[in-house]
């Protein structure tokens, strides 16, 4: 990832010298289950720990010579050991490190993203009880529909970031497998006891059955529920976008003192944190396609995955960490116009109570489709004339025969809309 978008704490797990100390962990973990089964003698691991030494620029030359980073890893650690260094990556091949190393880097990364979703979690629902009864109008196919809470449209992306939150932490669950079972998966040079062990101690659980590498549907997985909280962040930025718009403006993300939104309109105040946002989705959802052609290799492995994963991997948790972090920046510091979605309301000459007539209407005793030709043409007048639906309605004889004045009056009311927004609330922790 580059470096605009990389945010600490998660770009450190992803450097090169915090992944040849997790492939150490793994080593250690193995020596460590190998001294418990009494097929190392007591301290072997302690001397691998003592001893080992991570220096990133000698691996790589190394690598340079060998053309493969984990024997280039093995070489320059196990240098300075003396007969402990027998133990080192006895009876494993590459994958055993690499993949089980990868599991516990997405499982460490998983946690980190998840942290980052309870606290947008919280900020979304903070701004959801603010607003519980901030009137505005409700857009269906972008037009004018009925009055609704602003705080039930933020409630409804708070809703949608705690399924997040629970497909996340299943999705960490079951990406925390191990596999050290060899060079195709027979466990022929490995004991299953020492997986066991081993990976009990890195706080991971044995893959079922592996090949020479973990299954990818495991990692299909997980970056599918990446890629879905990234589609949320996307909804919201979008409505924000539409929101901040010049001829609507009900709400604004937030300007900085000392920021300038065009270089050559002074008056600017762009939506560009949302619109990066909506960038950002569209890069994180595209990863999917080579995370599910990652899943098919060939018999017990190739490494058509290999490259992919390098590149792939840390950028698409990275990038969630970073929607996430400035999501949370955006809703928290978002600017509200609440008196802007008032005259909105109006701006459509009243027409959103239509429903409320038609159904009082009915109530009265007209037919359905009596009730909706009388609406509609006394809508279309106000849409036609640009003029005040209510004084239509109120004019109307086969409208203000049947109901009183009072009666009209209270049918253009905005706080009857709000009247079971409670209900919903009181779904939701606060």
């Amino acid at each position: 990832m580059i470096e605009r978008y990389s945010l600490s704490p998660i770009k450190d797990i992803w450097s090169l010298e915090a992944q040849y100390n997790r492939w150490l962990e793994i080593e250690i973990a193995v020596i460590q289950a190998f001294e418990e089964l009494g097929q190392a003698p007591k301290g072997t691991a302690q001397k691998v720990q003592e001893k080992a030494k991570i220096d990133v620029d000698k691996i790589l030359e190394m690598e340079k010579v060998v053309d493969h980073d984990v024997i280039a890893f093995i070489q320059s650690v196990t240098e300075g050991m003396g007969d402990e260094a027998r133990y080192f990556h006895k009876g494993l091949t590459s994958s055993d490190v690499v993949d089980t190393a990868l599991s516990l880097v997405l499982k460490r990364s998983g946690e980190i993203i998840k942290n980052e979703l309870v606290k947008y979690i919280a900020t979304l629902k903070n701004l959801a009880f603010k607003h519980k009864y901030t009137v505005m109008v409700g857009r269906t196919h972008g037009v004018h529909a009925e009055p609704t809470s602003f705080g039930l449209k933020i409630l409804g992306f708070v809703a949608e970031a705690e399924r997040n939150n629970e497909r996340l932490e299943k999705a960490i669950d079951n990406i925390s497998q191990g596999k050290i079972s060899g060079a195709v998966g027979n466990y022929a040079n490995i004991d299953p006891e020492i997986e066991r062990i081993a990976l009990e101690k890195l706080g991971l659980t044995p893959c079922k059955v592996s090949t020479q590498i973990l299954p990818r549907d495991l990692h299909a997985e997980f970056f599918d529920v990446l890629a879905l909280i990234g589609a949320s962040i996307e909804r919201i930025a979008i409505e924000i976008r539409h929101l901040q718009k010049t001829e609507v403006l009900e709400v604004e993300e937030p300007f900085k003192k000392g920021q300038r939104g065009s270089s050559a309109m002074p008056h600017k105040k762009n939506p560009i944190l949302c619109e990066r946002l909506t960038g950002m989705s569209r890069m994180l959802r595209s990863y999917l396609s080579a995370v599910y052609e990652n899943i098919s290799l060939w018999h017990e492995r190739d490494i058509s995955h290999s490259s992919v994963e390098r590149v792939l991997i840390p950028d698409a948790t990275m990038l969630a960490y970073y929607m996430l972090n400035k999501a949370n920046y955006l809703v928290e510091n978002l600017v509200v116009h609440e008196d802007r979605m008032k005259e909105n309301i109006e701006k459509s000459y009243n027409l959103v109570y239509s429903q409320r007539i038609l159904l009082k209407l009915v109530e009265t005793g007209l037919s359905r489709e009596q009730a909706y030709k009388i609406v509609q043409e006394d809508a279309m007048k106000a849409w036609n004339e640009r003029r005040n639906f209510k004084d239509i309605v109120s004019q109307d004889e086969r409208i203000n025969n049947i109901l009183q004045k009072e009666v009209i009056d209270e049918l253009f009311n905005p706080e009857y809309y709000l009247k079971n927004i409670d209900t919903v609330f009181e779904r939701f922790d606060r």
